[in-house]
């Protein structure tokens, strides 16, 4: 993952700060600062623990609220005196019950998806007959293609013939149905996400 050997610990006398990226929506979450047995533990059990420069010891993200952060992956700066955690949030991040410690704006721009990839993952245990979601992902995949389909066709035409808040509207709900679809065949955006850098590469 890193090797903490390659971090240039003596900068800021032995503490690194480590930004805490959503890895689905790429959303930051917080700012937190590891020393390198805080760094050690994270890369072992997978689980954001900083350095608590008040306390002056290590503290595992969410182990008394229970949302923890599972990271995906760790990178440092160039200048090897900073981190990027990359991580899947078990719940809101901040004190204050708060997604970001950085306000409650969401992911910015298309990382949006990834959130409503979350907000639709979290439907899937609803009763269907309160949750639109819950409904489509219980009659299975077919039935979300099917909506793709029609939403697709609807998309194109808005796209010939509408004005662009038909298109807007009509291509929001493709996305929607088709974040669904993936849902329901066990894929994510980031599936479709890593074939589209295969091909750009």
């Amino acid at each position: 993952m890193i090797d903490p050997d390659t971090l240039d610990w003596a900068k800021m006398a032995g503490l690194i700060p480590a930004v805490v990226q959503d890895a689905a929506s790429g959303e930051v979450r917080m700012l937190g600062y590891m020393d390198r047995a805080a760094l050690e533990a994270t890369i072992a059990d997978r689980l954001v623990t900083f350095h608590s420069r008040s306390r002056g010891v290590p503290w595992r993200k969410g182990e008394t609220s229970g949302n923890l952060l599972d990271v995906v992956g760790i990178r440092m700066d160039c200048d090897r005196d900073a981190l990027l955690i990359l991580a899947n949030p078990r719940g809101p991040t901040c004190h204050t019950g708060s997604d970001s410690c950085f306000g409650d704006d969401g992911a910015p721009g298309v990382g949006f998806i990834g959130s409503l990839e979350r907000v639709i993952a979290s439907r899937a245990s609803a009763d269907p007959a309160t949750s639109y979601t819950a409904k489509l992902l219980a009659e299975g995949p077919a039935r979300a293609a099917q909506k793709v389909g029609e939403e697709g066709v609807e998309t194109a035409l808005a796209g010939r013939c509408g004005d662009d808040a038909e298109l807007t509207s009509e291509a929001a709900d493709l996305v929607y149905h088709l974040t669904v679809l993936l849902k329901a065949r066990g894929l994510a955006w980031t599936d479709i996400i890593a074939e589209l850098k295969k091909r750009h590469a």
